[in-house]
């Protein structure tokens, strides 16, 4: 299929899951942040197995062609993950500055890191029960770990990075298994870190793939538009992923009206266009989609071309989310039938 479309990851949580105005008033967290959820303990579980569904049938019924659960039952894209590792003591948290330069608490790195058990098996299984389409499932990558910890243990963070690195391997080999036709790693402290990420980045990333045969998928971003409101119009770290053993890479081009003749440089890999601006709370019209999809297309062949939003769609409210997402899918019709393909 051309110009297939999918999320890049979270969709809007509801209200009665999650206190929205707490997740949007603070940085994303990096340890856990259970006072975020408004269902008490005892009932957490199914509530958030509802609001998958609900995310399911939304992605559905707007006519996306590839699902992911909507990272429903998570505080933040990364700290489900994080926190679960050994190695890392959460009780006792350290410090670590964010993106945008605040200090954040952050999961401490007090031994070896280790993935004691698959992390997100049961939820790539119950989305793929829920949804004959194919499915993805992210998982945050082993650069951005290593950047949201305090190390206490390793000689340096490129040490830790690749024992993330290893935990992540395993990770996506059991989601494969289970189901998953895609997996992504979220690594925006590439972005945020460009010094360190060449230093090491790609190494550890290509840990992660090694011996990888499913699909798999990097995304980068310049962060979530809520809260990082200012980001220059390029990356700073981009075509170095044209070194990495992925098959995907996910950019935002919307709100940073991106020069896309960066991708170029990542010719023969196939590239989520981020194309819609999730600083607006308006929903584009397929028009507008289109033409922001038309200008990656002298550099990205339209065969490796996907539609998906800029990332962190969890903050916007559910009316925005699915309205931009039902316009994204219709923008894809419109660019098959254009380009020869129904």
């Amino acid at each position: 299929m051309l110009f297939p479309t999918m999320l890049v990851g979270s969709y809007a949580q509801p209200e009665w899951l999650i206190d929205r105005k707490k997740l949007a008033g603070r940085f994303p967290p990096r340890v856990r942040a259970k006072e975020l959820w408004r269902v008490p303990e005892p009932w957490l579980a199914e509530a958030q197995n509802d609001a998958t569904v609900l995310a399911i049938r939304e992605q559905e019924e707007a006519g996306l062609d590839i699902i992911t659960d909507g990272e429903i039952r998570r505080e933040s894209y990364s700290n489900r993950f994080a926190t679960a590792l050994e190695g890392v003591d959460i009780d006792n948290p350290g410090t670590a500055l964010d993106r945008s330069g605040h200090p954040n608490p952050v999961p401490r790195i007090v031994g070896k890191i280790r993935r004691m058990h698959p992390v997100e098996i049961e939820d790539v299984k119950f989305l793929r029960a829920h949804t004959h389409k194919p499915i993805k499932m992210t998982v945050p990558g082993p650069f951005t770990m290593s950047q949201q910890a305090q190390n206490d243990y390793y000689p340096n963070q490129e040490a830790a990075a690749m024992d993330y690195a290893v935990a992540v391997n395993e990770e996506i080999r059991d989601l494969l298994a289970a189901g998953a036709d895609i997996v992504q790693m979220d690594e925006p402290y590439m972005q945020a870190r460009p010094e360190k990420a060449r230093e090491y980045g790609l190494k550890a990333l290509n840990r992660a793939l090694e011996g990888i045969s499913g699909t798999t998928a990097v995304h980068i971003c310049f962060g979530y538009a809520a809260i990082i409101h200012e980001r220059p119009s390029g990356y700073s770290f981009l075509p170095e992923l044209a070194g990495c053993s992925c098959n995907q890479i996910s950019v935002e081009t919307a709100q940073s009206k991106l020069d896309c003749e960066v991708l170029s440089q990542l010719e023969g890999m196939k590239i989520m266009v981020g194309c819609l601006d999730l600083s607006d709370m308006n929903v584009e019209s397929p028009e507008t989609i289109v033409a922001r999809i038309k200008r990656a297309l002298p550099y990205v062949k339209a065969e490796n071309v996907t539609l998906a939003p800029d990332c962190g769609m969890k903050y916007l409210p559910r009316e925005a989310a699915f309205g931009k997402i039902k316009a994204m899918a219709e923008a894809a019709k419109r660019l098959r039938a254009e380009f020869g393909a129904d």
